[in-house]
């Protein structure tokens, strides 16, 4: 069970560490970018970015964090007194809020934006919104993400000391 745990949240935390990079791409120059080209073009890199995106290996990393995340959250709970348990437990939490963020508040916003017309002016204008609140929450998921690395790797130095 220990070389599983281990295996698992070292997965985790590559998963997590790569989610949290690619998120940052994108809240620190890649929106930016984006947002200083006319909104038609924008709208519509940023429409191409949202279908290319749903790919094996981004599912693979994105989805599979998540469910060893759910699997540690039920293990960290079970093993609450052993040491790195609190970490492991703080790591799974920070990665599925970053996973719900997505769901709950990204997703939407693209669905919004895949509905628009590029060359329209309600595409327009949604592209003027859709820019810094999809980046604001991108912010918050690459946060939750990076912090669930960091909590990750806390657990398994936690874990080979004691």
């Amino acid at each position: 069970m220990k070389d599983f745990l281990t295996l698992l949240t070292f997965s985790s935390a590559l998963g997590s560490g790569l989610i949290a990079g690619i998120f940052f791409a994108f809240s620190a120059f890649v929106m930016t970018a984006l947002s200083r080209i006319p909104a038609a073009q924008g709208i519509n890199a940023m429409q191409s970015i949202n279908v290319v995106v749903l790919n094996f290996w981004f599912s693979f990393v994105f989805f599979g964090t998540a469910l060893a995340s759910v699997v540690l959250t039920i293990v960290s709970l079970a093993r609450w007194s052993q040491t790195g348990s609190k970490a492991l437990f703080i790591g799974s939490l920070l990665y599925l809020i970053s996973f719900m963020v997505t769901a709950v508040l990204n997703v939407p916003l693209n669905d919004a934006l895949a509905a628009v017309d590029p060359g329209s002016t309600a595409g327009a204008d949604l592209w003027s919104r859709y820019v810094v609140s999809w980046t604001a929450w991108n912010t918050v998921r690459t946060l939750a993400s990076l912090a669930a690395l960091a909590s990750f790797i806390i657990a398994l130095i936690s874990a080979a000391r004691g």
